[in-house]
């Protein structure tokens, strides 16, 4: 189920996913919040740095790893614009971290992107990869957040 508090934390997602667009970068962006309230932000890289890998929920992997030890990972929410794809939920899966909760669905950005580069896109929803692990992620999704969806409008051209 999606709250309004989480709702709020994937406008945010949605901002952060603007900010990457603005910048050159592909229109993802997501957040992590640990049960005390501390927030980690991260955006989408995959252009300004030529890292295929620096989806915006990697990204961020990565930084709540650095900073977060495990056990704070094991009762934190990680909020994304965009469901993650299996790359992202592998990534989430091996952190720790304990729910995931996003806006727009794969299969709604299947249907705005065919292709990223000329590469087709992967239609694997995160349940089916978190299905396949020994611990359990809860997922929140899709939440009905039209700008999640116009973050998209007229980028993948």
């Amino acid at each position: 189920m999606v709250t309004d508090l989480d709702l709020a934390r994937l406008r945010r997602c949605v901002e952060l996913a603007a900010a990457a667009r603005n910048r050159g970068d592909h229109p993802f962006g997501s957040l992590l919040v640990t049960a005390d309230g501390r927030t980690i932000e991260a955006m989408n890289t995959v252009v300004t740095r030529s890292d295929p890998t620096g989806h915006a929920e990697t990204n961020l992997v990565r930084l709540a790893a650095e900073a977060l030890p495990a056990d704070v990972l094991a009762t934190s929410t990680l909020y994304t614009s965009t469901e993650p794809c299996a790359m992202c939920a592998g990534a989430i899966y091996w952190s720790g971290i304990a729910r995931v909760v996003y806006a727009l669905a794969e299969d709604g950005l299947a249907d705005i992107v065919v292709e990223q580069e000329g590469v087709p896109t992967m239609r694997l929803p995160c349940r089916e990869v978190f299905a396949r692990g020994g611990r359990p992620v809860a997922v929140a999704g899709p939440a009905d957040l039209p700008e999640a969806i116009a973050v998209h409008d007229h980028f993948w051209g």
